[in-house]
């Protein structure tokens, strides 16, 4: 579980310390966000190490260990290199100490503003990897920087994230169960930060603490698993919120009164009224 600890000065830089397996990470990045300070964002799972910068409320940058991330691998599986060219240069690029994006451009394979493109996107699909995370430790370190490549508002980041990650069943089920109710709890500047598009912001209309979660995930404008992964989002980005049983159940009664307590009034001799 997460947790924002009071440090001592020897231990200042650390701020967050969390496991995936108890808490999930858009969680984790919400906390973090809220509190507008710059750092990394360190995950680790099975000998892998994924990095990922924050500034001024933004991912800005992010790095793995992992060779499947790197950006030789992700111009292959993207379709930009052929299998041939990729895995000449991966090779000429550990045997040299140059950068991979500068042996692609003397190689004439592809333009500096291609490989610039290029590592916008590599970058950003790490991020979008630390998604499909089910478990791993994460730790989060105040003031570090490291280079500058993307600029994404993390409230997009974490909507976003969720969207791409796999496993919609795990993410609904930390919503409650299908008859749970939800009501907004938003501003419309909130809205704006987190980039709902037309179809999101359709799906959080239908959220009124009347519908059911189930009831909203078959009705909204996507998939019942988008729809829930969607709903999920918002719970992070605490756009809506659960109706507690005790709020609904004083809901039920203030209308069952409402309903019982409708009077008739009949015009009596003498010109009263009665009920």
């Amino acid at each position: 579980m997460i947790r924002g600890d009071s440090l001592s000065s020897a231990e200042k830089s650390f701020q967050y310390r969390g496991d995936l397996a108890e808490t999930a990470l858009p969680e984790m990045l919400f906390t973090i966000d809220r509190f507008q300070v710059g750092g990394v964002v360190r995950a680790e799972r099975e000998g892998v190490i994924k990095k990922v910068v924050v500034a001024d409320g933004c991912v800005v940058h992010a790095s793995s260990t992992d060779l499947n991330d790197s950006l030789g691998m992700y111009l292959l599986r993207s379709g930009v290199l052929t299998p041939a060219i990729a895995g000449s240069t991966m090779e000429e690029r550990g045997q040299s100490d140059r950068r991979y994006g500068e042996i692609l451009v003397e190689g004439g394979h592809l333009s500096p503003q291609e490989v610039a493109a290029a590592i916008v996107k590599q970058v950003e699909a790490i991020v979008w990897s630390l998604f499909y995370w089910q478990d791993g430790r994460v730790t989060f370190r105040i003031g570090e920087s490291e280079g500058a490549n993307i600029r994404l508002p993390m409230r997009q980041v974490i909507l976003t994230g969720i969207k791409r990650a796999p496993n919609a069943k795990a993410m609904v089920a930390r919503l409650g169960q299908r008859d749970t109710l939800f009501e907004p709890c938003h501003e419309t500047e909130n809205l704006i930060d987190a980039g709902l598009d037309a179809e999101q912001y359709q799906l959080l209309q239908l959220v009124d603490g009347r519908r059911t979660l189930y009831e909203i995930c078959t009705e909204g404008p996507f998939s019942a698993a988008d729809n829930g992964k969607l709903m999920y989002a918002f719970q992070v980005l605490q756009l809506i919120r659960e109706v507690s049983l005790e709020e609904n159940a004083v809901g039920e009664q203030a209308e069952e009164t409402t309903r019982s307590s409708v009077k008739i009034r009949l015009k009596t001799p003498g010109g009263r009224f009665s009920t």
